[in-house]
């Protein structure tokens, strides 16, 4: 169902995908900020091409990968937090499913002992 208006204060689900994403682009910023400033080190250590960029252009390098990295990671985790949803609703979805089944067994198991009392 596609929502046309809705509030992070008043509705859980979307409050819950929100921090989901978020905690995902934190992560995803931290793990590929680590490997750009590896490679930038390296870069740093064997390139003399890469020691001629200017310090904005480095940062500029730097700043691409972690947010590369956090766009990546967020839209992972927010993946994997829809397909989590879309299990609960299937497991509520079953369980109603078989709560009803169970009542009308119980209503036809006293209908028949009322019919054919031993």
């Amino acid at each position: 169902m596609v929502r046309k208006h809705a509030s992070l204060e008043r509705d859980e689900e979307l409050n819950a995908a929100s921090w989901a994403a978020a905690r995902g682009a934190v992560v995803g910023a931290a793990k590929w900020g680590i490997f750009s400033a590896v490679a930038g080190g390296l870069g740093y250590a064997f390139s003399p091409l890469y020691r001629s960029f200017t310090i904005p252009f480095k940062a500029f390098l730097q700043m691409s990968g972690m947010t590369a990295g956090s766009m990546i990671e967020a839209d992972r985790r927010l993946r994997a937090h829809e397909v989590i949803v879309r299990r609960q609703r299937v497991v509520a979805r079953d369980a109603e499913v078989w709560k009803q089944y169970e009542l009308d067994f119980v209503d036809k198991a006293a209908d028949q002992r009322i019919q054919n009392p031993k």
